[in-house]
């Protein structure tokens, strides 16, 4: 008999076991990515004290306008997640993070957002 693989359930796995490795501070946030199916989002998260120190997803206006009606599910979306999470670092002084890929695959527009992010002074 065919059983299907439950791949939410899988993907649940896959981040429980990476953020057993990776932990934000002050000084290096985690940038945690999340990936739905019409928007992608990123939060720069301080672990130590469990505060949120960045945040930018498709939904903000500066994205919005910059993709002008386009879809905001794609890659060039993603990229435009990515520069605007890495000025919103570095206006707070933050030029070092710990990237967490929330159990997505390091492909796609998971990728995109974090080669945007390089591209506009983050270091991981």
């Amino acid at each position: 008999m065919y059983s299907r693989t439950d791949r939410k359930g899988t993907r649940i796995k896959v981040r429980k076991r990476i953020r057993a490795k990776v932990a934000g501070t002050a000084a290096r946030p985690r940038l945690a990515v999340f990936r739905s199916s019409k928007h992608i989002y990123a939060q720069a998260i301080d672990d130590a004290h469990g505060q949120t120190v960045a945040s930018a997803s498709t939904l903000d206006e500066e994205c919005r306008g910059k993709l002008q009606g386009a879809s905001t599910c794609g890659v060039p979306a993603a990229r435009c997640v990515g520069e605007a999470i890495a000025a919103r670092l570095s206006t707070k002084g933050v030029t070092s993070v710990v990237f967490d890929r929330g159990g997505f695959r390091y492909h796609g527009r998971v990728k995109a957002l974090a080669d945007a992010a390089r591209e506009h002074g983050l270091t991981f």
